[in-house]
């Protein structure tokens, strides 16, 4: 199942704490007075999972009180344990940039405070995520659209993905169940973009979808020998540019925490989806670089079909994702999501075309 498949299921909100309604909370976390450090001011923003609180110098993430089938937030208890799995999952490729995990308290008067965890009269009724804030001009997608991206920012990124791989264990997994789970996610973008109204050609979505259907099949000998071969790792799970930093040093930041099973995945799918995304924004040489240090640093060099085979799938799933925007109560910009999903249904046709090959 994909972990994209969280964003269709619906959230169910839960109450943060007995004693302290949520609409308190955020309110407090919009004040500047509320943190430890002095800042000119307070930068909120909501994400599907969390809400995130930007100060001048760090940013604090709130994860939402929520269940779905794929994930529990719902306790503080819960929440506590993702952030602190978020802090230990992310500092594997960002370990300058997660600073840990910081408690929300309130006091016997029922003053709210971040921080006071252990001291007496307080109790803490949620836990935030800290991390040092870093500069949004200088992650990956923003340097590609000032056209600042430069060769050795590209061999700082590939080498630091190609050595987080190399050391990365080994997770069991039986074969077949592998390509069960891939064939699962190819029929549920076939079936959700064609069940929205999305006006997205169903000829090519039968197309795209078929074509990556039919490659799996054919080598399924070869999917279930690197299966057997122990590729199979705890890898990022969501690796786009905007959750690149070019650094220095590279920072990657945002992997998936909150499911094991969605970032057990072979390290060329993670790395087809940042090559793809590159790709989609103008920039193929990153996937080049990407798989050139992967190859050289594991000494693994999966033929290109095999890398065309995940970028489409991975252009497949974003063009699902971009269509599900257009059934949100209110859409801010439907154009701008219909022609996302088309961008990446071409992207994952044109990957699909080379695959019969």
């Amino acid at each position: 199942m994909s972990p994209w498949a969280l964003e269709a299921s619906m959230l169910v909100p839960l109450s943060p704490s007995a004693t302290v309604p949520l609409s308190r909370t955020l309110d407090f976390l919009r004040r500047r007075e509320s943190y430890p450090e002095a800042t000119a001011g307070i930068e909120a923003t909501e994400t599907h999972m969390s809400w995130v609180f930007l100060t001048d110098q760090h940013a604090y993430k709130l994860k939402k009180p929520v269940k779905t089938a794929f994930l529990d937030f719902s306790s503080p208890d819960l929440r506590r344990h993702w952030c602190e799995e978020e802090v230990r999952l992310n500092r594997r490729l960002a370990a300058d940039t997660y600073l840990g995990v910081v408690s929300l308290t309130v006091s016997s008067s029922g003053a709210l405070q971040l921080g006071g965890h252990g001291t007496a009269g307080h109790e803490a009724i949620d836990w935030l995520v800290k991390m040092r804030r870093l500069p949004a001009k200088q992650m990956l997608d923003q340097v590609i659209a000032s056209e600042r991206l430069e060769s050795r920012d590209i061999k700082a990124i590939a080498e630091r993905l190609a050595g987080f791989y190399r050391v990365a264990r080994p997770v069991p997994m039986h074969p077949v169940a592998h390509r069960r789970r891939l064939e699962a996610e190819i029929e549920d973008c076939r079936r959700e973009l064609k069940c929205h109204g999305s006006r997205l050609p169903p000829a090519r979505i039968e197309y795209v979808t078929e074509a990556l259907r039919a490659f799996l099949t054919r080598h399924a000998a070869e999917f279930d020998r690197r299966v057997a071969a122990g590729f199979m790792i705890e890898g990022h799970g969501d690796l786009r540019p905007e959750h690149v930093f070019i650094g220095p040093p590279p920072q990657i930041i945002d992997c998936i925490e909150f499911n094991r099973t969605l970032r057990i995945l072979d390290p060329v799918d993670d790395l087809a989806m940042l090559a793809m995304e590159c790709d989609r924004l103008g920039v193929p040489a990153v996937g080049h670089a990407l798989f050139a240090a992967y190859g050289a640093a594991t000494k693994d060099r999966p033929p290109e079909s095999f890398i065309g085979f995940y970028r489409g799938l991975r252009a497949v799933v974003r063009a699902k994702l971009a269509i599900w925007h257009l059934k949100d109560a209110v859409v801010a910009d439907p154009p701008k999501w219909q022609n996302r999903g088309q961008s990446y249904l071409e992207l994952a046709s044109r990957e699909a075309s080379r695959l019969s090959l």
